[in-house]
């Protein structure tokens, strides 16, 4: 069992969901209420959460909800709340993105430091410290997001720490031998957990890994997969995609597990990676916990 500090955080988040889970009905006013026209912002991890908080809650009839790179975004349509996350609350782009936002619309915040820069531009928070994470790579604090996020938007999500635990408690259902290229596909929300668990990969073990839209597979990724290559699907899976996939002598990993907790095993299968390969999953090359530009 690896002993580094994102293991460890890791292994936490049975624990972290449930005590974020106690409150979800009344912090997951955070995300704007009914018919609200939401924008919700991030950089890295948290754009990819952003992106799956989106679909979800439009997917729950709550209004039109936006979701864009804080890097990329520029005003255009009219918000009635613009949401921002960034764990670090210092993200430089993050706070760039809040100059532009129309004067007078609220800001909400979700993040990890309390008194950060982020926190104090914004007119509500929602301040999870207690999911913050010492390590570089983000594992815990953007799960937690999107337990609270579900939990709001009338999911069921009781279910999810007991789940966690469970797949923490047993073997990577693929391990790692043999493995040097790694796709995660997912569709609708959980497109977004495909291209988190495909940063980890790159982060953490400095592979090679591509996240997809499900059906888009075999619109051109498809030519590279070989019997190396481990295809990681979200949610239910098409069996034609299956066999497809098969077909080119790749694994495929689908199963019946919340999506969520499949984040949690391709987390860990980061870290496991990383460290077949000598390398310690805590100290990542070229990254640092947030991006603050001079």
């Amino acid at each position: 069992m690896s002993t580094s500090i994102t293991a460890r955080e890791i292994a936490s988040q049975p624990t972290v969901w449930a005590r974020a889970l106690q409150d979800a009905a009344t912090t997951g006013a955070i995300f704007g209420g009914p018919g609200d026209r939401v924008l919700v912002l991030g950089c890295g991890t948290s754009a990819f959460v952003a992106e799956s908080v989106a679909v979800l809650r439009e997917q729950a009839g709550l209004g039109l909800t936006d979701a864009a790179y804080a890097s990329e975004w520029r005003p255009g349509r009219a918000y009635d709340r613009v949401v921002v996350i960034s764990r670090s609350g210092t993200t430089s782009e993050v706070l760039a993105a809040l100059e532009l936002v129309e004067p007078g619309t609220p800001v909400a915040a979700v993040v990890g430091v309390d008194d950060s820069p982020i926190a104090r531009r914004a007119d509500h928070v929602l301040l999870l410290d207690y999911a913050d994470e010492d390590s570089v790579v983000q594992t815990r604090f953007p799960t937690t997001v999107l337990a609270i996020a579900r939990a709001a938007f009338g999911d069921a999500t009781d279910h999810l720490p007991a789940a966690a635990e469970r797949v923490l408690d047993a073997p990577l259902p693929v391990p790692v031998d043999g493995i040097d290229h790694v796709v995660y596909l997912g569709t609708g929300w959980t497109h977004g957990l495909a291209q988190e668990a495909a940063l980890k990969v790159r982060e953490a073990a400095q592979a090679w890994s591509e996240s997809y839209p499900v059906l888009d597979y075999r619109h051109g990724p498809i030519a590279v997969a070989h019997p190396g290559t481990l295809v990681t699907l979200f949610g239910t899976a098409d069996p034609t995609i299956v066999a497809d996939i098969e077909a080119t002598g790749a694994r495929v990993l689908a199963t019946d597990e919340d999506p969520l907790v499949q984040l949690v095993q391709a987390q860990r299968f980061a870290v496991e990676l990383a460290e077949s390969r000598g390398l310690n999953p805590d100290t990542p090359r070229h990254l640092t916990r947030s991006v603050v530009l001079s």
